[in-house]
């Protein structure tokens, strides 16, 4: 009789650390769609707030204007790091970059004065872009507005295209974690079948029966989280030796990690308790059918 008990508390245990190891994996495979997200969205608010915009100036403007026409972009919520440029220091930095004075040949300066700047990300689309350049050629002075609107439209185009493949990986992650996790709780819960039934025979309530198992599958679900976080950070230091920390930063680990966590609570439970009602609703002619 103690060896049998020793047979099935070892068999148990067995299982719980089985449900742990596989749930923990399940969580991992999560925590880096989730990150492969944040990572995505980051990749792409860095692209987009490196647009380069120019704004063209007349040539009669001076440097007192030209900053206060900076200022005024400073309190745009739309507009980032503006930087105006004489055109004689426009002259300067492409005769450098051609190697050549372009004055030489003209006969003057043939650039204007201009201010650049860079762009919010959540702005980055050529609907906002469009009545952005109407507001600022309104501004006394400004000439022209340039940007480009084909690498706009690529850049939302593939943003687009890399969201949906990732919620559809992400999609199709759930439900396969879900399935695996269930018939795993399930399959712990199983080998206990008799022993619910027991208690049920002498009248132990559902909730005084299900406790257990639930509590149990609180336990697998906070020790798998936490085995996946290990995992999980070992790899967020990787990144950050690859210093990619704009990329992979702290709110990415947090979102991931209390995803995961929230993840391995929510997923045990509910499989637990449907699993334990499963067996619950069974009268003892189906125990053995199963």
């Amino acid at each position: 009789m103690g060896k049998k008990k020793k047979k099935s508390g070892g068999r148990q245990r067995l299982q719980v650390v089985t449900l742990c190891i596989s749930t923990s994996m399940v969580l991992i495979l999560i925590g880096l769609v989730v990150a492969g997200i944040l990572v995505a969205r980051n990749i792409s608010t860095n692209i987009k707030e490196r647009l380069p915009i120019t704004m063209y100036i007349e040539d009669d403007i001076n440097e007192t204007e030209g900053q206060k026409l900076c200022e005024f972009l400073q309190d745009k919520p739309y507009a980032r790091h503006p930087k105006y440029t004489s055109k004689e220091q426009v002259l300067k930095e492409e005769t450098e970059r051609m190697g050549t004075d372009p004055s030489e040949f003209a006969g003057m300066n043939p650039y204007l004065p201009q201010i650049d700047f860079q762009l919010a990300a959540e702005y980055a689309e050529n609907d906002s872009l469009k009545w952005i350049k109407e507001e600022l050629t309104k501004l006394p002075k400004v000439t022209e507005i340039t940007y480009p609107e084909d690498l706009v439209d690529s850049i939302n185009r593939l943003v687009r295209i890399i969201s949906l493949i990732l919620l559809a990986l992400a999609a199709l992650l759930l439900i396969v974690s879900i399935v695996l996790i269930n018939n795993t709780v399930k399959l712990g819960i199983y080998s206990r079948r008799f022993n619910i039934h027991t208690m049920k025979l002498v009248g132990a309530s559902w909730g005084f029966i299900r406790n257990p198992f639930i509590r149990q599958g609180i336990g697998i679900g906070l020790i798998a989280a936490l085995i996946a976080g290990v995992v999980l950070t070992g790899l967020w230091g990787f990144f950050f030796q690859m210093k990619t920390n704009s990329l992979v930063t702290w709110q990415v680990i947090i979102i991931t990690g209390l995803t995961v966590l929230l993840f391995g609570l929510i997923i045990t439970t509910v499989c637990s308790w449907l699993s334990v009602n499963k067996f619950l609703k069974m009268k003892a002619g189906e125990l053995y059918k199963i």
